[in-house]
């Protein structure tokens, strides 16, 4: 497959008035903001263009409405039901509780689409509907920055990357929120042109247009976007090292700071010192092991860097207000609502401080 050819839908270098179907499955708790993301440029496509360019539907294991994490539902139609369309591309649109998806009959659909050189699109968690269906290997992918560790863990075969979005042939992954619509502007730029990709960006007053290799985030946890060039290195340095964290001084010495040059410009720019920082990012880190793997406890404080196991539980308690053997689901059955406590914000207010103003 060219370069030109990839991310047309079924492989080909379609005419650019050639009507696209795109059938968007939906999987519970799937993210809307992310699927309206996805929608809008299809829309203001159809709005701007002398014909209809797109058109779409919802589909679902099942018949009957299914209900975003915010509550709102969309009416779907199972997705192998008789006389619907084969569509042009599949977009599969999850998020939480989607890595412990076991739909075989999804699964075998999925596959049978693939084969027939159908677009493939996964949306954040619905990465893992194509890793179990076997469509995606050993390819570069991406998911939602704050999943990567849990897909990483269960599929090195891999290779996840943190970015907007991936184009491998006729595979695409999406991390999702505002990166569904640099997609889809790049999947209308491929095959309309882009002067019509242009005109959907002006319409939505989105600029500047991010390529697929742009980063999900441009500071970890920083309160404003001129996070000191330092604190990024170590950021950085902390992120690669989770299992066997660094001391400070030694972090100090691989950027080339002093340590106490450091530890001024983490309470500035970030709000808490660096020692507190490393540990709340392996809590996280932990975390989504437990959500999204089998890894026992002991294995999970291993590879997060804790020798101790009860300073471990101490400390996930004090930071997400359950104990590590009650977080095996991000979003619990029994909650309304997902929480996901343990950001340096929640640190902050949990202490008492207040988040400085930029300013």
């Amino acid at each position: 497959m060219t370069e030109s050819e990839a991310g047309q839908p079924n492989g080909r270098g379609a005419a650019q008035g050639e009507l696209t179907r795109v059938s968007f499955v939906l999987l519970p708790r799937f993210n809307m903001m992310t699927l309206t993301m996805l929608m809008e440029p299809m829309r203001i496509a159809n709005y701007l263009a002398p014909q209809k360019l797109y058109e779409w539907d919802f589909r679902a294991s099942f018949e009957g409405p299914v209900s975003a994490s915010s509550g709102m539902t969309v009416a779907c139609r199972s997705f192998d039901q008789e006389g619907l369309p084969v569509p042009d591309m599949i977009v599969v649109c999850g998020s939480w509780g989607a890595e412990h998806l076991d739909d075989q009959r999804l699964f075998r659909w999925l596959r049978r689409l693939a084969r027939s050189k159908v677009q493939m699109v996964a949306v954040e968690l619905g990465i893992y509907a194509f890793a179990k269906a076997g469509i995606v290997t050993d390819q570069k992918v991406t998911t939602h920055w704050s999943m990567m560790a849990g897909l990483a863990e269960a599929y090195p075969e891999l290779q996840v990357v943190e970015q907007l979005f991936s184009v491998e042939g006729p595979v695409m992954t999406c991390s999702g929120g505002t990166a569904g619509l640099d997609l889809m502007l790049h999947i209308v730029g491929r095959k309309n042109g882009d002067q019509l990709a242009a005109e959907i960006a002006n319409q939505v007053m989105h600029h500047p247009r991010r390529p697929p290799e742009a980063l999900q985030r441009y500071a970890t946890g920083g309160k404003h976007d001129d996070v000191h060039q330092d604190v990024r290195a170590a950021m950085t340095l902390l992120e690669a090292r989770i299992e066997e964290p660094t001391p400070v001084p030694r972090v100090c010495r691989e950027i080339g700071v002093s340590q106490r040059k450091l530890e001024r410009l983490f309470k500035r720019d970030i709000g808490c010192t660096i020692v507190q920082y490393s540990k709340l990012l392996r809590l996280q880190y932990a975390r989504v092991l437990l959500s999204s793997t089998r890894m026992s406890i002991r294995e999970v404080s291993a590879a997060c860097g804790f020798n101790s196991m009860s300073y471990f539980s101490q400390s996930f308690l004090e930071a997400f207000g359950k104990k590590p053997s009650e977080y095996r689901q991000a979003w619990p059955e029994k909650d309304a609502a997902p929480s996901w406590p343990g950001t340096v914000y929640s640190f902050l207010q949990g202490t008492g401080r207040k988040p400085r103003r930029k300013g």
